[in-house]
C-alpha cells in the first residue's frame, strides 16, 4: 500500500470506544476501596453515546438531521425541468418569462405551494437554439420544494399519532408522486407562443431507485460468476457524496482544506465508519465553470465513506438522498450529489502501486476522480502542524 492511501485511508475502527449496553448500565458493579478496578464510564455518557447511533435509522422522511461541526440535513423535493418548443413558432425565448409563468401555475390551486420563493425554481436557455431540432429541448430548470411542513403529522391528531415512520414515507412519495403527474407534460402559454415540460426526479434523490440499482447490480454480478460453486452474495459498504464545500469540513481558524478527523465526525451521526477518503472535486467544478473554462481547485471536495456494516451504509443513504446540506449561519443550501461505490475504490486503493512524490506531483492519471497530489499537500499540512 503506498503511502498515499496509508494517510487518506485511514482506519478507525481503533476509534470506537466500547461502550455499556443500556441493558446492563445497572448491573455494573460499584468499585470497593483497595481494588484496582477502574472506575466505569458513567451511565448517562453510555446511553447518550449509545442512542445517538440509531439517529438516521429513525430519521422520518419530513425530519432534519442534525450533524456535528454546526451542519444539518434538511428534507427538500428537487425536481428536473426541460422545456420543448409545442409549437411552430422561433420566436427567442424569454427566461424571465418562462420563470414567471411557472411560478404563478406551482402557486395556484391544484397545486397550491404559497410558501415556494422565487430562488428555488431556476430556469436557464440552452445554447444555440437556432441549430436545435424540433424535438430537441430549448432550456432546462430545476425546481427545489423545502417547505415539507405540511406533510408532518400534528400534534394532536388522533390520525397523526398513530402514524409509523413507513407510513410518514408512504405518504410523502404518494404526495411527491402526485406533483410529478400533475406537472409532467404541462404547456404553458407565453403570449401565444407554447412550451411543454418534462419533469424528473434526479436518481440520487430517490432512495428507493438506488437501493434496487444496488441490488440489481450484484444480483447481476452474483448470476455472472463464472464459479457458480463459490458465489458469495456481496452489498455495497460505501457511499460517495462529491460537490460540498470544502471549508465545511475543514478545521476553523486552521485551514480551509477538508479535515480527516473533522470529516470522519461529521459522518459519524450516520453509522460506524470504518475508513474515509477525501479529494477535491475537480471534475464537477470545471463542468460547472465551463463558461469561464477556468478550474477553481478547492472549492469542492469528493468524500469516500465506508461504514462497517451494511445496516448502516442502508441507513445512511437513505438519510442523505433527497436533503440539502446547511451549515448554521451560513445561507447557503447545497444539493450535493450521493451515491454507492459500486468500482470498489478501496478495494483498488489497497493494491495501489507506490508512487514518488514526483511522480505523484507529474502524472495526470486518477482513480476514480481523486486526484494524487491533492493528498500530498494534506500529508505536508499535517506534518507541519505537528512540527510547529
Amino acid at each position: 500500500m503506498s503511502a498515499l492511501v496509508q494517510i487518506m485511508s485511514v482506519d478507525f475502527r481503533s476509534c470506537h470506544h466500547r461502550t455499556i449496553p443500556s441493558d446492563l448500565l445497572g448491573q455494573v458493579p460499584s468499585t470497593q476501596p483497595g481494588s484496582r478496578t477502574q472506575n466505569p464510564r458513567p451511565a448517562g455518557a453510555a446511553a447518550t453515546r449509545h442512542a445517538a447511533m440509531p439517529a438516521a435509522a429513525a430519521l422520518r422522511a419530513t425530519e432534519p438531521l442534525l450533524l456535528p461541526s454546526g451542519l444539518s440535513l434538511s428534507p427538500r423535493l428537487k425536481l428536473l425541468l426541460t422545456f420543448f418548443r409545442a409549437d411552430l413558432t422561433v420566436r427567442p425565448l424569454d427566461e424571465w418569462q418562462l420563470k414567471s409563468a411557472l411560478l404563478a401555475f406551482l402557486r395556484d390551486p391544484p397545486l397550491s405551494l404559497p410558501l415556494l420563493p422565487d430562488s428555488d425554481l431556476s430556469v436557464h436557455r440552452l445554447p444555440d437554439l437556432q441549430k436545435r431540432r424540433r424535438e430537441e429541448p430549448v432550456a432546462s430548470g430545476v425546481l427545489h420544494v423545502r417547505d415539507l411542513s405540511f406533510l408532518r403529522p400534528r400534534k394532536g391528531d388522533g390520525e397523526a399519532d398513530g402514524m409509523t415512520a413507513e407510513q410518514e414515507e408512504e405518504k410523502y412519495i404518494e404526495w411527491r408522486s402526485s406533483l410529478v403527474e400533475k406537472l409532467e407534460g404541462i404547456e404553458l402559454n407565453l403570449e401565444g407562443v407554447k412550451f411543454r415540460m418534462t419533469v424528473e426526479i434526479p436518481p440520487s434523490d430517490d432512495f428507493r431507485v438506488m437501493k434496487k440499482s444496488w441490488e440489481n447490480f450484484y444480483s447481476s454480478e452474483l448470476l455472472n460468476s463464472r464459479n457458480p460453486v463459490r458465489k458469495i452474495a456481496k452489498r455495497p459498504d460505501t457511499i460517495v457524496v462529491r460537490g460540498v464545500p470544502s471549508r465545511w469540513f475543514a478545521e476553523i481558524r486552521v485551514s480551509s482544506k477538508p479535515s480527516t478527523l473533522v470529516t470522519h465526525t461529521i459522518f459519524s451521526a450516520l453509522g460506524k465508519i470504518r475508513t474515509l477518503n477525501i479529494a477535491n472535486d475537480d471534475e464537477l467544478e470545471a463542468k460547472e465553470d465551463v463558461s469561464t473554462k477556468e478550474l477553481i481547485s478547492g472549492l469542492n471536495c469528493k468524500v469516500w465513506v465506508q461504514f462497517e456494516n451494511y445496516d448502516d451504509f442502508h441507513d445512511a443513504m437513505k438519510a442523505l438522498c433527497g436533503r440539502s446540506l446547511e451549515k448554521e449561519g451560513s445561507r447557503l443550501k447545497v444539493d450535493y450529489d450521493v451515491t454507492w461505490d459500486r468500482e470498489g475504490f478501496f478495494r483498488i486503493a489497497q493494491y495501489e502501486p507506490a508512487h514518488s512524490r514526483l511522480g505523484e506531483r507529474d502524472a495526470s492519471a486518477s482513480v476514480h476522480g481523486r486526484k494524487k497530489h491533492y493528498t500530498s499537500r494534506i500529508e505536508s499540512d499535517h506534518r507541519k502542524r505537528f512540527r510547529d
